[in-house]
């Protein structure tokens, strides 16, 4: 069944411009998120090439020639740009306009500009190198997308395929008889404006979906992000640390929890402010940063306390790690000596089990054993008890 193109004309106008400008609402009044904004500008500028194209035969040929197929150029480079801001580039002003310089230049040439074959080869090739730059921005990124990336692009490597291939088989049918329906192009014509349309809605609907999955990611990110110190809140350690201690359970591997309380902190605010105290409470999430292995959970739990569980580490080696953060505490040259520290509690999964909640509440225990024992010191519940005990 062939379709009729005067109206597929018309349909993929008015398509273009409803996506287009869907699109651009979208990142107005809601995410603000500047791939959506390029996005439209590609569906509304592919709108404008469109009516500009089907101007052809009216006395004025080269607006359509030139003007048109420029309109479709950027349009194409607004969907590269679109997917290059989603992975945090910055647009490239000259590869924006690369593509219509190109064809404006080579339309001052009469032999080409005469040629309509070779004009169809050439728009489909540039055609088809914007969907090039466009695949390998969503590939070479991959890793730091952390979104459903693979819809946005198949669609993109499909479509320029189908650039590539009309570069070699377009039987470059005048606009005249593609609306009359007759000539031997007129299926593929068609079947050209179709995909266009279809690639539209596609990869709108791809890019929102993408969109909104990362502002999603960004939001599950701060509601797991202590805002003051950059590292994770309550909430993200006791969700990391239950995983790491069932993960280590089922490895039957030790792990250690060291529950850290800086000393006098509220003397510290009383004396020196509130800014103060905040830049001890960053300088000490640092000190932890550098101290701890990657694949250690730690985090800010209350106003002053930290709590770290450290994966495969006995007590000796816990004991170690605490004495470590301790000191590089205390030896901050932000207040006078003696000003700052930190009093540490230590207990591991061997004497306490793989609950998190029992163990912080006993390492709860061996901190405020620290405390009573003059505090600015690493106390393990095991030597506690013993302690205590008189053994």
């Amino acid at each position: 069944m062939d379709l009729h193109i005067p109206t597929l004309l018309v349909v993929s106008v008015f398509v273009f411009i409803l996506m287009g400008l869907l699109t651009c609402h979208a990142w107005w009044r809601e995410t603000r998120e500047r791939p959506l904004a390029y996005l439209g500008a590609m569906m509304l500028l592919a709108a404008l090439g469109v009516v500009l194209v089907s101007w052809r035969g009216r006395g004025v040929d080269f607006v359509p020639l030139i003007f048109g197929n420029v309109a479709l150029l950027l349009s194409a480079a607004m969907n590269w740009t679109a997917m290059r801001v989603l992975v945090g580039r910055a647009p490239s002003l000259p590869g924006i306009f690369a593509g219509a310089g190109i064809w404006l230049s080579l339309c001052l040439i009469p032999a080409f500009y005469d040629a309509m074959p070779l004009r169809v080869v050439m728009y489909s090739l540039l055609a088809a190198g914007y969907g090039v730059l466009t695949a390998a921005e969503l590939w070479r990124n991959r890793q730091s997308l952390d979104v459903a990336y693979m819809p946005a692009l198949v669609l993109t490597l499909l479509h320029t395929v189908f650039y590539i291939v009309r570069s070699v088989i377009d039987k470059s049918l005048p606009l005249d008889q593609a609306l009359s329906g007759v000539g031997e192009g007129v299926r593929f014509f068609s079947f050209m404006l179709f995909e266009s349309m279809l690639y539209v809605i596609g990869i709108a609907y791809v890019t929102l979906a993408m969109v909104k999955e990362r502002t999603e990611l960004k939001f599950k990110a701060a509601a797991f992000c202590d805002s003051l110190t950059g590292i994770g809140n309550r909430r993200a350690f006791m969700s990391h640390g239950e995983r790491l201690l069932a993960d280590s359970q089922r490895r039957t591997e030790s792990v250690a929890l060291l529950l850290c309380d800086l000393d006098h902190f509220k003397r510290l605010n009383d004396s020196f402010g509130h800014p103060m105290g905040d830049q001890a409470l960053i300088a000490f999430s640092r000190i932890l940063t550098g101290n701890l292995r990657n694949h250690d959970v730690f985090g800010r739990i209350g106003g002053e306390e930290f709590a770290c569980l450290l994966k495969e580490a006995d007590e000796q080696e816990a004991v170690q790690v605490a004495e470590r953060i301790r000191q590089a505490f205390s030896q901050l040259s932000m207040l006078e000596p003696g000003m700052l520290s930190v009093s540490i509690g230590v207990v591991t999964t061997r004497e306490s089990g793989y609950d998190l909640s029992s163990l912080l509440s006993q390492a709860d225990e061996a901190l405020y054993g620290a405390k009573d024992h003059g505090r600015n010191r690493v106390q393990t519940l095991r030597k506690l008890y013993l302690n205590l005990t008189g053994s």
